[in-house]
């Protein structure tokens, strides 16, 4: 089942990083399936991270949403560590067909309706 990301990294992402994403990328591990990867502004709506990430006046961040279809131990941070761009913040925004849209921190919603329509009951 795909995995949705908002990660925000170390430094400004570039084309190249981008497209090493989308072919895959070499870890200790072995090489990782190509993912979907797409430069994102920060996300609407984000709450504050308790504690905040580092930050470092002289070093910029960026933002990226990565979409992979695997699920390795720490797979996105390792991916991106990979390319020299270090993982700050990660949040996973979607599982399959479930998303964290519309919900604040604490709040949950019931997907008994999307698990039928997966499960093709309704």
């Amino acid at each position: 089942m795909e995995k949705t990301y908002w990660v925000q990294l170390e430094g400004v992402l570039d084309n190249a990083a981008l497209a090493t994403l989308r072919g895959g990328v070499q870890l200790n591990d072995g090489l990782t399936l190509p993912a979907r990867a797409e430069r994102l502004q920060e996300p609407p709506a984000l709450w504050q991270r308790d504690p905040p990430i580092r930050v470092r006046q002289m070093l910029p961040t960026s933002w990226l949403e990565l979409v992979i279809r695997e699920g390795r131990n720490r797979q996105v941070r390792r991916m991106t560590a990979a390319l020299g761009f270090p993982t700050l913040r990660l949040i996973r925004a979607a599982v399959g067909p479930f998303s964290i849209d519309g919900l604040t921190p604490g709040n949950w919603c019931d997907a008994s309706g999307k698990i039928d329509k997966i499960n093709n009951i309704g």
